[in-house]
């Protein structure tokens, strides 16, 4: 018997159980696809209708990167790729004492050089991410406290302002009635 689908590749202490997930319903446990149920042979429509998902839909566990910080990054990995390409071909160029190996080396030195340069623009264009979007608001976060802090006088200067305002509108020159 072959164990060449993932279905199939549990441990065998699985047998016989089946596995919830959250909004998911139970799903019957079936016996392998080429064995007939109870020695008949079921028609085609039950057998397909009673087979186990492949997979099975869970929450991510961390949020997903910011659109440009993903592109840096799918960036650099081809750029670090193709690197690594060229240093394998200049280093087998070089055993095989080729006329390509000099060629290979200069290039994966460059590659090498651009993909330092996109390691450090992921790293950057994440940084600068946080920057314009805020950082993270932890209980205790120093910036959360003091944009709570610059709220607050914000509000207490504009108030006061309010207040003068208030008092010239009444009347007078803004001076108060008893000396």
């Amino acid at each position: 018997m072959l164990m060449g689908t993932a279905e199939r590749s549990g441990a065998p202490a699985d047998e016989g159980t089946t596995e919830v997930t959250a909004g998911t319903a139970p799903v019957p446990e079936v016996p392998d696809r080429d064995i007939p149920v109870t020695g008949r042979h079921t028609p085609a429509s039950e057998r397909q209708s009673a087979y186990r998902p492949l997979w099975r839909e869970e929450p991510a566990r961390r949020r997903r990167l910011p659109d440009p910080v993903r592109t840096a990054a799918v960036r650099a990995v081809l750029v670090v790729a193709v690197t690594l390409i060229l240093a394998m071909v200049a280093f087998l160029s070089t055993l095989a004492e080729s006329w390509l190996a000099f060629p290979m080396v200069l290039a994966s030195v460059a590659g090498t050089v651009v993909a330092t340069w996109g390691v450090l623009d992921v790293w950057v264009t994440r940084q600068v991410w946080n920057q314009r979007h805020g950082v993270v608001s932890e209980p205790s976060s120093t910036a959360r406290a003091m944009r709570r802090e610059r709220r607050r006088a914000r509000r207490q200067s504009r108030a006061a302002e309010r207040g003068q305002e208030r008092i010239g509108r009444r009347g007078g020159a803004g001076q108060l009635s008893h000396p």
